[in-house]
C-alpha cells in the first residue's frame, strides 16, 4: 500500500493510519531528511527480525533507531551534560549519534559494546510517526529517491510505503560520543562544523 503524506503539514489522519500498522507489528518505508527508511516499532522484535530478513544483514550490526527529540533521547542512551550541548545543536538534523544505550533498548538493537546508533531527523512526516507512536521506530536505509519506485520494489515485502515525495539519497553523519569523546565516524549530509 502506498500512502501519500503531505511533507509539510502531515495529514494527522494518515499519520493515526501510519501509527496502528506499526502497533500491529507492521513494518513500513518512511521518509527521513536523508533517505527513505525502513522501520518498525522498536519494541517488536518480529518486525525488527523481518527488516533483517529485508536488508539481508547480519543480526550482529544493529539498527539504528528514531527518537522523537532529545528528551526522549535520555531514554533510550545515556546523555551525558557534553553529548546533550553537543545533540542540542545539531537536532533535528542529518546525524545519528552513537551513544551508550540503557535497558529500555531490546538486546536485538545493541552492540557487542552496548551503544546505540541515535536519530532525530528534520522530517516532519517521521516526527509525526514517533510521537504518535510514542516509542522510537527502527531507521535503516533504502537506496532509493523515488517513492512510487521503492514501492514497486519493496511492497511484496512490507505493510506500508509512505510517500513524502522524492528525497535524495544522502546518509546521515554519524558522530561517536561515547565517553564524552567527539568522533565523526562517516561524513554525510550534516556538517561536521557543528562544534
Amino acid at each position: 500500500m502506498l500512502l501519500s503524506i503531505n511533507p509539510d503539514n502531515p495529514q494527522k489522519r494518515f499519520i493515526d493510519r501510519v501509527v496502528q500498522k506499526l502497533e500491529d507489528g507492521g513494518v513500513i518505508i518512511y521518509p527521513t531528511d536523508t533517505f527513505y527508511g525502513i522501520g518498525c516499532d522498536l519494541f517488536n522484535k518480529k518486525a525488527i527480525q523481518k527488516i533483517y530478513q529485508i536488508k539481508r544483514r547480519p543480526l550482529k550490526k544493529p539498527f539504528s533507531f528514531v527518537c522523537s527529540d532529545l528528551k526522549n533521547i535520555s531514554l533510550y542512551a545515556q546523555v551525558s551534560n557534553f553529548a546533550y550541548r553537543i545533540m542540542k545543536r545539531a537536532l533535528p538534523g542529518p546525524y545519528t549519534f552513537i551513544l551508550e544505550g540503557t535497558k529500555l533498548v531490546p538486546k536485538l538493537m545493541l552492540t557487542n559494546r552496548r551503544s546505540v546508533g541515535i536519530r532525530v531527523p528534520e522530517n516532519k512526516i517521521c516526527l509525526d510517526i514517533v510521537k504518535g507512536l510514542g516509542r522510537p521506530i527502527v531507521s535503516t536505509s533504502v537506496q532509493l529517491a523515488e517513492p512510487s519506485l521503492i514501492h514497486d520494489t519493496y511492497s511484496p515485502l512490507l505493510d506500508l510505503v509512505i510517500d513524502g515525495g522524492v528525497i535524495s539519497y544522502e546518509p546521515s553523519t554519524v558522530v561517536s560520543l561515547i565517553d564524552d569523546n567527539l568522533e565523526v565516524i562517516r561524513k554525510g549530509k550534516g556538517d561536521v562544523n557543528f562544534v
